[in-house]
């Protein structure tokens, strides 16, 4: 099997990412699946997401890339709610993304897999 390189995991990870933004942050258009051409759009992003993701994950340790992923997709899916559905969160959902950011920022700096 071909190893891909560490610059290649990240462009997964990074596709990853957009896609899974791209399909949480719209599955509200398809009022629970029943419109037909929303539902087809966030099913096939999240199946790009997930594949995307599984390549990553092979040079990629799987806790930073699964950490990575889910702290840039609740953020980004956060400030699309935010911007398109006026969904304002409160003082302590924001804390709540602030620490979720640190954290995943003290993991890829600090962080060390033995």
């Amino acid at each position: 099997m071909k190893t891909i390189s560490l610059f290649s995991g990240y462009i997964y990870l990074i596709i990853a990412i957009i896609t899974g933004i791209t399909s949480n942050g719209f599955l509200k258009t398809t009022e629970s699946f029943t419109k037909l051409t929303p539902t087809i759009f966030c099913i096939l992003s999240i199946i790009v997401c997930i594949f995307c993701l599984s390549k990553a994950m092979t040079i990629i340790p799987v806790g930073f890339t699964y950490a990575t992923y889910g702290a840039l997709t609740i953020t980004a899916v956060t400030l699309f709610g935010i911007f398109k559905y006026n969904q304002t969160p409160n003082l302590y959902g924001t804390l709540g993304l602030l620490l979720i950011i640190v954290g995943v920022i003290l993991l890829n700096v600090f962080g060390k897999v033995k």
